[in-house]
């Protein structure tokens, strides 16, 4: 059964007890796994992870364990990320039983309307999926406030904006974000304390030029620069901000470079794309529209969005590092170009 947006609070809020499985997916993982962790919340439920190759070769591994009573008859919910295609047969299996203990929770990323697990969780009734977009400016400014005032935040004129804005709209890095800013003004919900732009211009918040400008200086192919900038913010930087930031620089960068493969030269594409260049960038992207073609720019997005999504994961290396690696890996390909 597919739930729309209007429905989802009540649907996660107050869980259906017929449900047994339930599937969120999109483009905005970070907001799938934060509806699932809600639901977690309200079944009282402890997260038993399984491991989605582990369902494709035994497809019986997930019906038992949904069987299973816990040892000491405490709630379960069986938590299955990232998910896909390959587990259909384990969720047709969970569907068979007469009896589920635990529901299972699977967390997706952006499956085709074809895939056979979006077909499967919109078809039964005893299944519940929801597709996550990714927020728009004013969804994400709505939910930097939502956020802190479970932080014991009270936002100044302009600030949920310029937050949302730094963290490119992801929900993941706004909490990180405020939990960082309640730490820093002690706040809670029990004492409340005002952020205003001082606050973030304070403890670095709320800025995304540092996050474009590594991406910059990565693409560039500046290994010296880059590395010193790394050294500089001494792991300040947030990496899935970062990530964002080289992501849509790469889409900024994908159509202009498209001119160029038709046979504009790089000055000329820039220019004819109005308003979608900075004037001050102007110079910088016609330089990177001729270090980088379509087929390697394609080929960066793509190992961003494979990195952010191991980042988001709670198996995943250590953030900073990652990232570092990652971005030193893309200015010397730069280099050699």
């Amino acid at each position: 059964m597919k739930v729309a947006k209007g429905s989802l609070s009540r649907a996660l809020d107050r869980p259906d007890p017929a449900v047994r499985f339930y599937l969120f997916y999109g483009p905005d993982e970070s907001q799938s796994r934060a509806h699932g962790e809600r639901l977690l919340k309200a079944l009282g439920a402890e997260k038993v992870a399984l491991a989605a190759p582990s369902l494709k070769s035994d497809p019986a591994m997930l019906a038992d364990e949904a069987a299973a009573i816990g040892m000491f008859g405490d709630k379960r919910a069986l938590w299955v990320e990232p998910a896909g295609d390959e587990i259909v047969a384990a969720v047709e299996a969970l569907l068979e039983l007469s009896v589920a203990e635990s529901p299972a929770i699977a967390i997706a990323g952006a499956l085709r309307k074809s895939s056979a697990l979006v077909k499967l969780a919109e078809a039964h009734a005893a299944c519940l999926s929801h597709v996550s977009y990714e927020l728009g400016e004013r969804e994400a400014t709505s939910l930097v406030q939502e956020l802190a005032r479970g932080e014991g935040l009270r936002l100044a004129e302009g600030v949920a904006g310029r937050l949302a804005g730094a963290a490119g709209n992801e929900r993941g890095v706004i909490a990180q974000e405020l939990a960082k800013i309640a730490l820093y003004v002690d706040a809670s919900a029990d004492s409340p304390a005002l952020v205003d732009a001082q606050v973030l211009d304070d403890i670095g918040a709320g800025s995304e030029g540092d996050s474009t400008r590594l991406g910059d200086l990565a693409l560039s192919g500046d290994v010296d620069a880059l590395t010193r900038e790394l050294d500089a913010s001494a792991g300040d930087a947030v990496p899935i901000s970062v990530l964002r930031s080289l992501q849509r620089r790469i889409m900024m960068l994908a159509p202009i470079r498209a001119k160029v493969d038709r046979g504009q030269r790089p000055h000329d594409a820039v220019t004819s794309s109005g308003n979608a260049v900075f004037f001050k960038d102007k110079d910088l992207v016609a330089r990177l529209v001729s270090l980088w073609d379509s087929v390697a720019l394609e080929r960066v997005l793509q190992r961003s969005g494979e990195l952010e999504r191991r980042l988001m994961r709670s198996d995943s290396p250590p953030e900073i590092e990652a990232l570092e690696e990652e971005l030193v890996a893309i200015a010397r390909t730069a280099r050699r170009r």
